[in-house]
């Protein structure tokens, strides 16, 4: 079995930072892309940023310059560093994996973790 934890949301004041972490434990045999997707209230859910296992990263538009996103391959882990944040980023923030436990690849989603940026 594979757990994802989200952690790391909390309430900030515009211009803020936060950094999200998601860790991934159980029968882990390699991880290949890791996601962070968000949910504002209403509206859909949107891929926020994205790093693939050889380091390439992506992001949405609304982020660049602002949101980074790493991962530390030893610890089955990946972060997002959000800088400057805006109250517009006010989401549930949710990392996704896509994890192999050496027989067959699957995706698993965090349980979420709130980011509530104030004006």
């Amino acid at each position: 079995q594979v757990q994802v934890v989200d952690s790391g949301g909390g309430l900030v004041q515009a211009g803020g930072s936060l950094r999200l972490s998601c860790a991934a434990s159980g029968s882990i045999s390699s991880i290949n892309a890791m996601d962070w997707y968000r949910q504002a209230p209403g509206k859909q859910r949107e891929l926020v940023a994205s790093i693939t296992s050889g380091g390439s990263t992506n992001y949405v538009d609304s982020v660049k310059g602002r949101f980074t996103i790493s991962r530390d391959n030893a610890k089955n882990t990946a972060y997002l560093q959000m800088n400057n944040l805006k109250p517009e980023d006010t989401a549930v923030y949710y990392c996704k994996l896509r994890i192999s436990n050496g027989i067959i690849w699957n995706h698993f989603w965090g349980q979420g973790t709130q980011v509530t940026v104030s004006s």
